[in-house]
């Protein structure tokens, strides 16, 4: 231990040599960012692929529509009038040249910057010889540990491995031509190299992606992602929450991708691909089959429940690995011309064994037996200040799905968004992720209005109102029920400042104490934060407060501050402390904190203590870098965090994340 102990203070203390990679994109998602959206199944592999974006950015000037689709926080509207001033004055010269896109609100103007760069125009772009792929190819290593400074209850009498959690990452690439990345990645708790893990990571993840090669746009080979129409049928892809999934929702390109999270339980295994057809059509094809964990019911051994944590700590976790298996084919054939597209989407699965998910009332709906079938439509039209687009889906449950949003822009400052969907309770589909509220396409309508306006360079405002109603019970809530979501944010830059503001009003339906009835569960939430920010410095103070109404009043604040100071190119080292007091969890505070690559920080804070971390990141040399982050929570209410086999038996816990990144 006190061997670390130095090599920390050695690490902090060499930071002075230290050269920053820019990865400030992160702060200005967690702007766009809420709390719920953390909790999406495809955040991980959004933050995986915004990553890769940041690292090897898109030139704008050679840039297709598909290019920058891939890129979840431009709206349509938006990626309309990046091509059409391309097609107009032929090529950017500078990031001055954004603020001459009026649909673009300084918030994801300052946001496309980080994944973009300004080069020449070529119009000849062919795939690369395999001499030009091997020899430019970049190869790149990432590792990581997480070191914890206290002992869990688990991890003296439960748990199966050790208490570190680290992963390693390798990828090839050649531009966006070609791509090959392996995985491997254990959770704290898990054997390495013992048990049934024998050949070493709990959870490895493989691919060979090839892009742009003549009629056939990308090929995967190995285990990847896929995200077809509006996502009612299949999407493991992207998820961004209200504030941001909105933008991407809609558009016409479908997307298949490698897949690379440290995460074992969203992904498909075989191969896709996507081949350009005669008459503007488009056709993708994928297969997969793979192993998944499940909770089984003891009578017969179908399966209760299709377990996506990942987890396989203790013995009773590690018997729900892999022992239940799906099979599954689908594929899109879709039609774009002249602003209009339409395509239909189809999906066959097969599980080994049957699903039962029992006899309880809100699981009464949920997908039963072996094999599954969905279909789709879906369509759009994106002319002028129009945008419409819609799925609607069906499959062997004999019910209907449908979403459909319109997008007007009123003008260049001002633009307008509704969204309808109804998903029937007895709906459903084994792969499908939307917009939703209930996290689920399935036993939900509601009507979403939302606004963004930028009447300046520098003012930025949004706004919505989505109203939700859930016809058959819910976990927890015997009856149909209703939700009521309403956000209102604002941002104002000039110069060195930055000031923001977000309150958010949310009403969900629950149980009473009788359970014989329903009462509302009121929250307020609100944050207000000012930055500043010079070349070497950046200034961030912030404000969250919170109150929750439901069987009792529970209340909440949070300050934090942090400093970001990075003098040369030699630099880079940041800092931030908060003080947090909530009555209990129902008014927890979620903030984001600077993390390390492949990663998204946003810890969920409840009772009365203090947060604070310290991050740096070292360069050995032009090809290698190190980064640390050590962080620490003391509570001033407890004498042990958690419970069961994850108790901790102290008021503070402090852990260290170390990450080495090698470049050839």
């Amino acid at each position: 231990m006190k061997a670390l102990v130095v090599s920390i203070g050695l690490l902090l203390g060499g930071v002075l040599n230290a050269w920053g990679q820019d990865d400030s994109w992160q702060d200005v998602i967690a702007e766009l960012a809420t709390s719920d959206d953390m909790e999406s199944p495809a955040w991980d592999n959004t933050i995986d692929l915004l990553t890769e974006l940041a690292d090897s950015p898109i030139d704008i000037n050679n840039a297709t529509r598909e290019e920058l689709e891939r890129l979840p926080f431009l709206s349509d509207i938006q990626i309309e009038d990046i091509m059409a001033y391309l097609y107009q004055y032929g090529s950017m010269k500078s990031e001055g040249e954004l603020a001459m896109i009026v649909s673009l609100d300084p918030l994801r103007r300052k946001l496309l910057t980080r994944f973009i760069f300004f080069g020449e125009k070529n119009e000849d772009r062919k795939f690369p010889k395999l001499s030009d792929i091997s020899k430019y190819g970049k190869h790149d290593i990432l590792a990581s540990i997480k070191v914890p400074f206290y002992e869990r209850k688990g991890d003296k009498n439960g748990y199966l491995g050790y208490q570190y959690k680290h992963s390693i990452r390798y990828t090839f690439s050649y531009s966006d031509y070609v791509k090959i990345g392996l995985t491997g990645a254990q959770d704290a708790g898990e054997p390495f190299f013992a048990g049934r893990n024998s050949m070493g990571y709990d959870h490895y993840s493989f691919y060979l992606s090839l892009r742009k090669m003549g009629r056939i746009k990308s090929l995967v080979v190995g285990r990847y992602k896929v995200k077809m129409g509006m996502g009612l049928v299949i999407n493991n892809n992207i998820g961004l929450g209200k504030l941001t999934s909105l933008s991407s929702l809609g558009r016409q390109s479908n997307y298949i991708g490698g897949y690379s999270s440290r995460s074992d339980a969203n992904y498909l295994q075989g191969a896709a691909i996507t081949v350009s057809l005669p008459a503007n059509m488009e056709l993708t094809a994928f297969a997969s089959y793979r192993e998944i964990d499940a909770t089984l019911n003891k009578d017969d051994g179908s399966i209760a429940t299709i377990l996506k944590t990942g987890y396989h700590r203790t013995p009773t976790e590690m018997e729900k690995k892999n022992n239940s298996s799906q099979s599954l084919a689908g594929g899109n054939l879709s039609f774009d011309k002249n602003g209009f597209h339409a395509g239909v989407t189809a999906l066959y699965t097969h599980l080994n064994r049957n699903i039962d998910p029992g006899e309880q009332l809100y699981r009464r709906y949920y997908a039963k037996g072996q094999d599954y079938w969905n279909i789709s439509v879906d369509y759009g039209f994106n002319k002028g200040r129009f945008s419409f687009a819609g799925e609607t889906a069906t499959g062997d449950c004999n019910a209907i799905a449908t979403i459909n949003k319109l997008g007007f822009r009123a003008s260049g400052s001002l633009s307008l968004m509704a969204v309808y969907r109804r998903y029937s309770y007895k709906y459903y589909s084994l792969f499908s992720e939307s917009f939703s509220e209930g996290g689920y396409v399935q036993n939900e309508s509601g009507i979403y209005l939302g606004a963004e306006w930028h009447p300046s360079s520098y003012l930025s405002m949004s706004a919505y109102s989505d109203y939700s109603h859930f016809p058959w019970a819910k976990y927890l809530i015997d009856f149909s029920s209703r939700a009521w979501d309403n956000l209102v944010s604002a941002s104002y830059s000039r110069g060195n400042i930055t000031l923001g503001l977000r309150y958010r009003l949310k009403m969900k339906e629950k149980n009473n104490d009788e359970k014989n009835g329903l009462t509302d569960d009121i929250t307020h939430k609100a944050r207000l934060f000012v930055e500043y920010k010079t070349e070497t410095w950046k200034l961030k103070t912030q404000a969250d407060f919170t109150s929750d109404h439901y069987k009792e009043n529970s209340n909440g604040w949070m300050i934090t501050q942090s400093a970001s100071w990075t003098p040369n190119r030699k630099l880079s080292f940041s800092a931030s402390a908060g003080y947090f007091n909530t009555d209990d969890y129902n008014s927890r505070i979620c903030f984001y904190e600077k993390g390390l690559l492949y990663s998204f920080n946003y810890p969920s804070l409840y009772g009365e203590g203090v947060r604070y971390s310290l991050w740096t990141r070292l360069t050995l040399s032009s090809r290698i870098w190190i980064t640390a982050k050590l962080a620490t929570t003391d509570y001033f209410d407890r004498d042990h965090i958690s419970s069961g086999l994850q108790q901790i038996d102290h008021s503070s816990m402090t852990d260290l994340e170390l990450q080495m990144r090698v470049r050839i």
